[in-house]
């Protein structure tokens, strides 16, 4: 027969109380990845955000690009010379006499999903999506590349 002494009873304690369980290896694995997850989830949001930010600030800078290439030449660029009559003198007609650009710091830039800003003159067959007395529009498509879409995916317009 053994006695228990105090001593051997701290002796099996120490040991039985050494290191994890599987079971609470796996609630802690649980765990990080929930939290994990719900940061990745906080991340695309808040990289969504930026993208949006982002288009809405390109749009305002074409904005202005516009109305100075305006001021020079006494007309907005046609649908046909479109935004790149920012960065080069246009060769289609009409020509710019005036001409004073480039008006942008670099060629014209795609929009943060990568696809071209959409510019609709007040004389385009587009125009009718124009508010009464905006001279120009300028859009991007958002997220989903297509017109139209809620969230995410809703077109980015220089009117609103």
């Amino acid at each position: 027969m053994k006695i228990i002494t105090r001593k051997n009873c701290m002796r099996i304690k120490k040991k039985r109380d050494a290191g994890f369980t599987f079971v609470e290896t796996l609630a802690v694995l649980a765990v990080t990845a929930i939290l994990t997850s719900q940061i990745g989830v906080a991340a695309h949001k808040m990289i969504q955000k930026a993208r949006v930010s982002s288009a809405k600030t390109q749009i305002e800078q074409l904005k202005i690009s516009l109305e100075n290439y305006f001021a020079d030449c006494a007309a907005f660029p046609t649908e046909e010379q479109g935004l790149s009559a920012l960065w080069e003198e246009p060769v289609l007609y009409p020509l710019a006499e005036n001409w004073n650009g480039p008006y942008t710091d670099k060629k014209i830039q795609k929009d943060p999903w990568g696809s071209d800003f959409i510019y609709i003159p007040k004389d385009s067959v587009r125009a009718t999506d124009l508010p009464k007395g905006v001279p120009f529009g300028l859009v991007s498509l958002g997220a989903d590349r297509a017109e139209g879409g809620e969230g995410n995916d809703k077109d980015i317009v220089s009117w609103e």
